[in-house]
């Protein structure tokens, strides 16, 4: 069975705030579902390791969320992380990192997470994200010393969507920014609207409304 890894943030705020933040939950559930629906495993890992902060869980009307959010399998593994040190690459196909504001705080400077995402990426697998998600690239380095992003057309979260969102002043940088200097090319649709780009192995979202979309992408590409 093909494995997917989902690292998860450790940090429970948005920026250096006091409001509640961590992983956006319908980002993680949606695609959690499809890779159910498909038959992946997957494992959810944080840099610490154990609880992680998710927000996100009382949306109205978001059945998968609320089904996946229910499931006592998911549960354990979200309240309880594998810690990064107990990572071994070898048992994962693919890597895909879920929003929320909690990992531009941790996992988009993190280079021991880096380090793993490109040494799975390299022997073949798949790296996804979505959202704020593809925060977590911008650190990724591969062995020749490129950036990973140097040579890709990716995709997230928008200076727009900050702005409709009310966080565009509490962000510890913008999304769009950064991507928009350290990728080949970033592209963007209009807020709010599903858009996915695939450029080979690296797949990425814009918003929470990318989050199935993604989640599909990734396992047509476990698939083949």
């Amino acid at each position: 069975m093909k494995k997917v890894l989902i690292p998860v943030t450790n940090h429970a705020t948005l920026g250096e705030t006091d409001q509640a933040n961590g992983t956006y939950s319908p980002e993680l559930t949606h695609a959690i579902h499809v890779f159910m629906e498909s038959g992946l495993d997957y494992d959810i890992a944080s840099i610490k390791g154990g609880k992680a902060p998710l927000y996100g869980t009382d949306i109205e009307g978001d059945d998968i969320n609320q089904k996946v959010l229910n499931d006592s399998d998911f549960q354990n593994r979200i309240n309880n992380t594998i810690p990064m040190s107990q990572l071994n690459t070898a048992d994962y196909d693919a890597v895909f990192y879920p929003g929320g504001f909690g990992l531009l705080s941790d996992l988009a400077t993190n280079e021991d997470f880096a380090k793993l995402s490109a040494e799975i990426y390299e022997k073949g697998g798949t790296l996804a994200a979505v959202c704020h998600g593809p925060a977590g690239f911008l650190p990724i380095t591969l062995s020749n010393g490129e950036k990973l992003l140097a040579s890709k057309s990716v995709t997230g979260f928008t200076r727009e969507e900050e702005i409709d969102f009310g966080t565009i002043n509490d962000i510890p940088f913008l999304l769009e920014e950064s991507l928009a200097r350290g990728a080949a090319r970033y592209n963007k649709v209009q807020p709010w609207q599903e858009f996915v780009i695939e450029d080979g192995r690296v797949i990425s979202g814009q918003n929470p409304a990318s989050a199935h979309g993604v989640g599909v992408a990734i396992a047509k590409q476990l698939a083949s």
